[in-house]
């Protein structure tokens, strides 16, 4: 059992839900995203993503589509994420994940990457351009390293729904509407019905992502789930911030915020 693992288990004995939150890996440096980092944990993040810079994240929408474009202005390169999270590892405990596509780690190498992954204290991946029918020879890596290659299942995954769940590991990454992340006023999405299907084939924690971006929205769907990821709101604000330590404090106030709508009955 690893770190992800343990979290859900230890929020669980206490009757509380994960707060994931995401940020892009260098944008605007990786000494701010060390400080970010440290900072989410203080304010109550349990688990934190790190998107690492690609040229083409499809998933995305506008605000992180626009932090990649920053991150790679600065040449970040993964080596150079990993080293990050090296010194992010000295002060930080809660799991950490990246979120990245599959293409930079066919261009670092599989076994290479996996490798350094575990030695620099990464704990999960979210690779949102690999479907789950063709996930197996990177899936038999991960086993290897016993890193959690974590699914996405979205409301029209139809069918498929029952085998992503049911093959899950450290959480199921439940998408909470179509389209790309980004913030959202309304979901539109029948969440009774979508988690009635997942919970019918799934035993592991479900976490709901995409669009998430207020106390409100985590005190609507906290609920369903046993986490709610947040991140465009957060890339936003980051983006939006004057210096590196204007960054830093308006995240950590809108975790606070969250954390406190998320604990709050």
């Amino acid at each position: 059992m690893g770190r992800i693992n343990d979290k859900f288990n230890e929020l669980k004995k206490i009757n509380k839900k994960a707060l994931i939150t995401f940020i892009t890996a260098g944008d605007p440096d990786l000494n701010t995203t060390i400080e970010i980092v440290k900072e989410m944990e203080a304010k109550g993040a349990d688990i934190i993503e790190l998107g690492i810079p690609y040229s083409d994240p499809i998933a995305e929408g506008p605000v992180i589509q626009e932090a990649n474009a920053r991150a790679l202005k600065n040449n970040i390169k993964i080596k150079d994420v990993m080293e990050a999270v090296r010194e992010i590892r000295k002060a930080v405990s809660v799991p950490l994940i990246y979120l990245l596509y599959f293409n930079c780690i066919l261009k670092y190498g599989a076994k290479r990457f996996f490798e350094d992954c575990i030695q620099c204290g990464v704990d999960g991946l979210i690779i949102p351009d690999l479907p789950y029918e063709e996930k197996g020879e990177l899936e038999d890596i991960a086993a290897e390293y016993a890193l959690d290659i974590i699914p996405l299942v979205a409301p029209t995954s139809g069918d498929r729904i029952e085998n992503i769940a049911r093959n899950a590991s450290g959480f199921l990454y439940c998408v909470s509407s179509l389209g790309v992340t980004g913030v959202r006023n309304d979901f539109g999405t029948d969440f009774e019905e979508f988690f009635s299907r997942i919970n019918r084939s799934c035993g592991i924690p479900k976490a709901i992502g995409f669009g998430i971006s207020t106390p409100e929205h985590i005190r609507a769907l906290k609920g369903y789930c046993d986490g709610l990821i947040v991140g465009s709101a957060i890339v936003k604000l980051v983006g939006s911030s004057s210096c590196p330590a204007e960054a830093v404090k308006n995240v950590g106030e809108f975790v606070n915020s969250l954390r406190q709508a998320m604990d709050r009955e």
